[in-house]
């Protein structure tokens, strides 16, 4: 393309190599280093005056390097009257920092955003951010392209049977994502979550703490202009004997009232004794409408539970439910009262009931969904947790997709939980940026319940690394930004970008 130059920073210069082949022109010259006391020095080979640049830079284990390195060349070619310049940004660095998680924290991404606008950046170029709403962030305009169409383009040409498949997230936050990939497949999807147990001695201070309102919701009549509240006679108290409820706290320690009846055929005399007790102080109206509400509720069949699914988590994999649980927690992270006696602050954590738990600056917990605290915990030998799958599996491939992998204990978490307890065929990994932190990809590799590992090229994978892993996929996204650079260029609409390919 006449009159547009690609550099290429040291992160990615095999992806920037195959994006100039693509766009049939080779990446233009820079030297890039490092003097001996770490400052980096960039020196641009070439006239870029009015020239449209496009600058190639990724996150890569040196990220903050990398990041310093992308702002002065910006800068350098801004300093020589580029007309245009453009970062090309296949993974952004610090995306997963987008908001606040304490009062004293920072919104990484949003400074960063800053420096790429005074560094002289006219327009960004990336690919599945962390959070689609930091484009808000930048001064300038965001083109988010997104892996989809080729992550669903290589399930469709490599998946047997991929029409029975189910889509799964592994955390409640990442079920936009799945499910846009289940409606482009056209395909189920499922849910797995994952809450720490809360102590076990709570289910009696739960109910006490329930016991105080038995009756609040006795009905009131209004019967020549007075209010009434219905009484029960004896007879009517016998037959509710059966018909009781009692107040009890499910795995996760929240209180709720579960009804204790015989059978259904008793329902006929309390019906019968409320309705000749009642026909004094309520409407033929009323009454008809109790009964068709008690009739209903007692038809009504929650056949979407079967699918539901409770897994006992140690250590970052599935236990038996025999398996004799650690010490628990509470939501804090304290340990919970041992002692033969009742714990006397086990009412005041019992009634946190009340009032929503807490998260950072009264956010929702979506925060810390993929931050290393939570795969530190889940990880932790002394705290038990619960995981929940929604969705039939049973026999069927499972996709497991997020936006990047980083941690290996929650995808090993979710692989287990669908292959030992839901019963599914194979398992494939999917996401956009393969991060693999420390010694992610080795566990990956070594765990029996993943089948495959599918990620794009988005981010940098050291060849060792990536030939020691037979179930590694990498996918290629030259295509992709190559098209996106060419488009840009050209001023023409990169809409097409975001439809799915035929096959």
């Amino acid at each position: 393309m006449r009159g547009t130059l690609v550099f290429s920073g040291t992160s990615c210069p095999a992806l920037t190599g195959k994006i100039c082949e693509n766009l049939g022109m080779i990446p233009a010259d820079a030297e890039l280093s490092q003097f001996s006391n770490g400052e980096t020095s960039v020196r641009i080979l070439t006239s870029v005056r009015d020239k449209d640049v496009f600058i190639v830079q990724s996150g890569s284990p040196k990220i903050n390097d990398t990041i310093m390195e992308l702002l002065i060349m910006i800068s350098a070619c801004k300093g020589g009257s580029a007309n245009k310049v453009t970062a090309v940004l296949p993974y952004f660095p610090y995306s997963r920092q987008s908001k606040k998680k304490s009062h004293r924290g920072a919104i990484t991404a949003r400074m960063l955003a800053n420096l790429l606008h005074v560094a002289g950046v006219k327009h960004v170029v990336t690919v599945d951010l962390h959070a689609s709403q930091m484009q808000g962030f930048f001064k300038c305009p965001v083109d988010n392209l997104h892996a989809e169409p080729l992550i669903a383009r290589w399930v469709r040409l490599n998946v047997p049977n991929w029409k029975e498949a189910v889509v799964v997230s592994k955390n409640a936050g990442g079920t936009k994502r799945v499910t846009s990939l289940a409606d482009a497949l056209k395909l189920n999807f499922g849910l797995v979550t994952t809450d720490r147990r809360r102590a076990t001695n709570m289910t009696m201070t739960a109910s006490m703490i329930m016991r105080q309102f038995d009756g609040w919701d006795h009905e009131r009549t209004f019967v020549n202009g007075v209010h009434r509240t219905n009484t029960v006679n004896s007879e009517d108290r016998d037959c509710d004997s059966v018909h009781s409820s009692r107040v009890m706290t499910d795995p996760q320690g929240s209180p709720k009232r579960v009804p204790i009846s015989s059978s259904r055929t008793n329902n006929a005399p309390r019906t019968q004794a409320r309705g000749f007790h009642a026909s004094s102080q309520t409407s033929p109206i009323e009454e008809d409408r109790a009964q068709e509400e008690q009739e209903e509720a007692l038809e009504y069949t929650d056949v979407r539970a079967q699918e539901v699914t409770h897994v006992r988590i140690v250590q970052g994999h599935v236990v038996p439910d025999d398996f004799v649980s650690p010490p628990q927690s509470d939501v804090d992270g304290s340990q919970s009262y041992q002692g033969g006696e009742e714990d006397p602050m086990a009412f005041s954590r019992a009634s946190s009931f009340f009032v929503p738990e807490p998260h950072a600056l009264g956010g929702s917990g979506e925060a810390g969904d993929s931050s290393d605290e939570e795969e530190e915990k889940l990880q932790d030998p002394k705290v038990e947790h619960m995981i929940t799958l929604v969705g039939n599996v049973k026999d069927r491939p499972v996709l497991i997709v997020d936006d990047m992998i980083d941690k290996a204990g929650s995808w090993i978490a979710a692989a287990e939980t669908v292959v030992k307890r839901g019963g599914a065929k194979k398992v494939y990994c999917m996401a956009t940026h393969g991060v693999f932190g420390a010694d992610c990809l080795e566990q990956l590799q070594a765990c029996d319940c993943i089948d495959q590992i599918i990620v794009t090229n988005s981010f940098p994978i050291e060849e060792r690394r990536a030939k020691n892993c037979s179930k590694l996929i990498i996918l290629d996204l030259s295509f992709l930004l190559s098209e996106a650079i060419r488009r840009n260029h050209y001023g023409e609409s990169i809409s097409p970008l975001f439809q799915h390919m035929l096959d």
